[in-house]
């Protein structure tokens, strides 16, 4: 991979996007990790119209090191950034979605956070004729490991087609903090939750398995069948076929 074009053609393909939708910035949301980190980076190199917006949403770390990651990569990259704390929000959306089913499990319940982060962004976006940047990579795409009409919801992403190691290459080539590329990754859905724990696979398989087509059988049965169960994650709502 050659780093500096890989990078210059990518903030190419943004500026163009903006172009064609006579659009004036960009914003995402400012997670403090790898995947939001290469997005704003390749977006600053488009526009200095980049906003990121840092949404706390009730887990603790999001007010701690998350924040702290975020605001860190902003001033490096000169991203403009905003705070908007999501989680009184999302208590009161619970407090209401209560009285539809007794069983509101632990993962519809976290998911939320995603949906409100996505409702905050196209918020801002249409005040500020914006687009939203996606910051999905492809090995999570690939497992279907994003919330639908959550982080799954964008405009356009520039990293859609790398995998995690593709991913960790280009943000070193960038200089990105070091604390950021070295922070296990997790959606910080919840207190210790951590990607690869969560899927029971590493990211390390993932890609050996994209990239190789290399996987021990139980690991292949497994990426297959959760890229299976994914399906309709990565497709807008099915419209019955004239």
């Amino acid at each position: 991979m050659e780093f500096e074009k890989e990078l210059l053609n990518r903030a190419a393909w943004v500026k163009e996007i903006l172009s064609e939708a006579g659009a004036d910035g960009v914003v995402l949301g400012l997670s403090g990790g790898k995947d939001s980190a290469l997005a704003a980076i390749i977006c600053r190199m488009a526009t200095p119209n980049v906003v990121g917006i840092i949404m706390p949403c009730e887990s603790k770390r999001n007010y701690a090191k998350d924040k702290d990651y975020a605001l860190k990569l902003a001033e490096k990259f000169d991203v403009g950034t905003l705070e908007v704390d999501l989680t009184p929000v999302k208590q009161a959306f619970r407090a209401v979605l209560e009285g539809l089913d007794e069983n509101q499990n632990a993962m519809a319940y976290a998911n939320v956070n995603p949906r409100l982060r996505m409702i905050t962004l196209y918020n801002y976006a249409q005040r500020k004729n914006y687009l939203v940047c996606g910051t999905g990579n492809l090995s999570e795409i690939t497992m279907g490991y994003f919330t639908k009409w959550g982080d799954g919801a964008y405009d356009f992403n520039p990293i859609g087609d790398l995998t995690v190691r593709d991913v960790y290459k280009l943000l070193r080539y960038a200089e990105c903090p070091e604390e950021i590329i070295n922070e296990p990754p997790s959606a910080a859905l919840f207190e210790g939750q951590t990607d690869e724990q969560e899927m029971g696979i590493t990211y390390r398989e993932i890609d050996d398995y994209i990239l190789d087509g290399v996987a021990e059988e139980e690991v292949k049965n497994k990426i297959d069948r959760a890229f299976a169960r994914s399906e309709h994650k990565r497709t807008l709502g099915r419209i019955y076929p004239r």
